[in-house]
């Protein structure tokens, strides 16, 4: 279990980096050792509520949280969420659903670099309608698969250019926390809420983390930055899955 620990720190520590709780990583992480799927997804989900806050905590206060690229989301996302906690998936479907969609976000972000990162760019503004309807999608696939949904709200922030990789992070972090609470309340009034014993030293662990990768992302590193950590985070996830899947 040491190794199982390790594994989350450093996990918390590369995904608060970008504005992230974790989640998927700790999926991985908790599925190579072989615990069963729904003590997986609700411990996934306790940890990203506390990492994913700390991490907006550090981004907002270094200036880059915007309301207006999180709480038009939040709307839709939250009741999405609960309903999509209480909808268990068979290991084949969660998996595919998740690493399929995962797989082309992390080609995305890792090698294509964004119109955002130019000097002269100017944020579009985002449609009132287009945030609902994402943040209801985005809402029910994060409380069907156990993550905060921010994987999916960052990489849409920048590529629509409603905001800067450090903006998307900020709001990542806020979205992730605020659902992750909404899909494990689903899951605890469905009865399928199920954390481990191994549950509070991970939860330990995973704050020192990041508190470390949030910090490294707010102040340190450059806004192309982000958008690589962002990158690699999914590529790690997607690549590591998919050699079990053909293995």
């Amino acid at each position: 279990m040491t190794l199982l620990a390790l594994t989350v720190f450093l996990v918390a520590a590369l995904y608060s980096s970008a504005g992230f709780g974790g989640a998927s990583g700790y999926l991985l992480a908790m599925k190579l050792f072989g615990i069963s799927p729904n003590v997986m997804t609700s411990t996934a989900l306790v940890l990203n509520i506390f990492v994913s806050t700390i991490s907006f905590s550090n981004y907002a206060r270094a200036g880059y949280f915007r309301p207006k690229l999180l709480l038009p989301f939040l709307a839709t996302s939250i009741p999405a969420a609960y309903f999509g906690g209480t909808v268990k998936l068979t290991e084949q479907i969660y998996s595919l659903l998740l690493y399929s969609i995962l797989t082309y976000l992390a080609l995305r972000m890792a090698f294509f670099p964004t119109l955002t990162e130019r000097e002269s760019w100017v944020p579009h503004a985002l449609p009132l309608w287009a945030a609902l309807i994402s943040g209801a999608v985005i809402g029910l696939l994060s409380g069907m698969v156990g993550i905060g949904g921010g994987i999916f709200l960052s990489p849409l922030i920048i590529l629509m250019q409603w905001g800067n990789s450090k903006e998307a992070a900020a709001s990542a972090g806020g979205f992730i926390a605020i659902n992750s609470i909404s899909g494990l309340i689903g899951r605890y009034n469905s009865g399928i809420f199920e954390f481990g014993d191994f549950g509070l030293p991970l939860l330990a662990v995973g704050l020192f983390g990041a508190l470390l990768g949030s910090g490294l992302g707010a102040l340190k590193f450059s806004g192309a930055g982000v958008r690589r950590a962002l990158g690699t985070i999914l590529t790690i996830a997607v690549c590591a899955y998919w050699f079990e899947f053909v293995k």
